[in-house]
């Protein structure tokens, strides 16, 4: 007779790893990329931040009113789609703050530009940038850009302003401000007035607005019948409005923050420009399918890019829409994406926390962003929860990945053994549980650990026990 050395049943796993560790191109920590230099002689962050916090204290008084004194419920607004203060809000504020009913509904109008306060159809809810406004600098900036961004709204145009030049001449700026930034001091205003008027010409140009050869010109506004000068008078007003310059004897020069801002945009469009993948113009899921196959770095450039190009607050919305696919590497894919938002995708995120697909995705990024340690992250995790996660993950691998990686995404669970992860898996009712583990038990080389997958598979698939 031939002697048997006795199979241990348990069919342990080998020592767990934290969840968060598996896949690693999913969960991996980003490395922090060294900033761009601003230009020489732009103040420190902190000084910034301080020159925005001036700017907009009017703003970040009214709205930490609106946070205090019209709580979740209460008649606050008026039903326009904008929520714009009612007459009896405006009088409170005014009456609390000691300022009269037109400076409370200026202020207003400057934190819903800045995102102080963030609109939702005919109510508004205090915005992540208010709740930061006190501890982080990079807010404060945020908020200031947004409403620099905003610099036409701020401060609308003159009735007798034809729109369609108003565009144009809106549309025309940023060149503009661009001159004023590589000046780096005061610019005449006839120097501005030519630069606006040849940027407006060759957009006219690019439109073929301009007619060419002898034929007679079309009944349009052309360049040389336009008067373009209180157009620009109006536009250096508005942006002086908003702190981004400042201007007087016929001369304009940019403020320090203004100053920063130009800056921020032109390497905005230079990140956007430097695509490694070319996915600045596809749709989220288009965007996170080509970053699939990029190793982790070069998916976050590729992030940053797409990001870049667009708004963060639609960019954010496309991405938890992806998120809500069928494609789990997709899932994990949106989030790392989100991280490369940061703060101003919290609310958003916040939002999607019970949505029982995206609930451990959201729960991950929250920690982190909260400044737990990636590694440790998944502690947040309810037990149930990190197992629905395993089985996205594996879901993801099995789709995407090659048997070994299916076989090692073993070693991030939670379960100390596989009938216990088994029992579990049974139990969390992931939709993709029958595929994940019929593709596991395919790729395991231990024929009795495939088996007792196997026969889970099937009881699942059953409804058996």
């Amino acid at each position: 007779m031939t002697s048997r050395i006795p199979r241990d049943s348990r069919l342990r796993l080998v020592r767990p790893r934290p969840l968060a560790a598996a896949p690693r191109a999913m969960t991996e920590r980003p490395s922090r990329r060294p900033a761009p230099r601003p230009p020489a002689g732009t103040p420190a962050q902190a000084e910034l931040a301080r020159m925005a916090r001036s700017r907009l204290a009017g703003a970040a008084r009214v709205a930490h009113w609106a946070d205090a004194a019209l709580g979740p419920g209460r008649e606050a607004g008026q039903p326009d789609g904008q929520a714009t203060l009612s007459d009896a809000s405006a009088e409170r504020a005014a009456a609390d703050l000691g300022l009269t009913v037109a400076q409370v509904r200026a202020d207003w109008d400057t934190a819903r530009l800045a995102g102080l306060v963030e609109v939702h159809g005919d109510s508004a809810r205090p915005g992540w940038r208010l709740r930061a406004w006190d501890r982080d600098d990079s807010a404060v900036l945020r908020g200031w850009v947004a409403f620099f961004d905003a610099w036409s709204l701020a401060h609308p145009e003159p009735a007798e302003l034809g729109a369609a030049t108003v565009a144009e001449v809106v549309s025309a700026m940023p060149q503009v401000l661009s001159f004023l930034q590589l000046s780096a001091g005061p610019v005449p205003v006839a120097q501005l007035l030519d630069l606006l008027e040849q940027r407006v010409t060759e957009l006219r140009t690019e439109r073929c607005e301009i007619p060419y050869g002898p034929q007679p010109a079309p009944d349009r506004e052309l360049a040389e019948d336009t008067p373009l000068a209180p157009l620009l008078d109006w536009a250096l007003h508005a942006l002086a409005s908003v702190g981004a310059l400042t201007y007087g004897d016929a001369q304009a020069t940019l403020t320090p923050l203004g100053s920063w801002a130009v800056w921020v945009k032109l390497e905005q469009i230079c990140v956007a420009a430097q695509s490694p993948a070319g996915n600045i113009e596809a749709v989220a899921e288009e965007m996170l399918r080509g970053c699939a196959q990029l190793r982790p770095k070069a998916a976050r450039d590729e992030y940053r890019a797409w990001l870049a190009a667009r708004p963060v607050g639609s960019a954010v919305t496309e991405l938890l829409s992806a998120a809500r696919g069928e494609d789990a590497l997709l899932r994990g894919l949106a989030f790392e994406a989100l991280r490369v938002v940061g703060a101003p995708a919290e609310p958003d995120v916040r939002a999607v926390v019970d949505e029982p697909t995206l609930r451990p995705y959201a729960l991950l990024w929250l920690a982190v962003h909260d400044g737990a340690d990636p590694e440790d992250a998944h502690e947040v995790l309810t037990r149930e929860e990190a197992t629905w996660l395993w089985v996205d993950t594996a879901a993801a691998v099995a789709d995407h990945g090659e048997a070994p990686l299916l076989v090692r995404h073993l070693e991030s669970a939670v379960q100390p053994t596989v009938p216990m992860l088994l029992d579990e898996v049974r139990a969390v009712g992931h939709p993709r549980t029958v595929q994940v583990l019929v593709a596991l038990a395919a790729a395991h080389p231990d024929p009795a650990l495939a088996k007792a997958v196997r026969r889970a598979a099937f009881q699942v698939h059953t409804g058996g026990s």
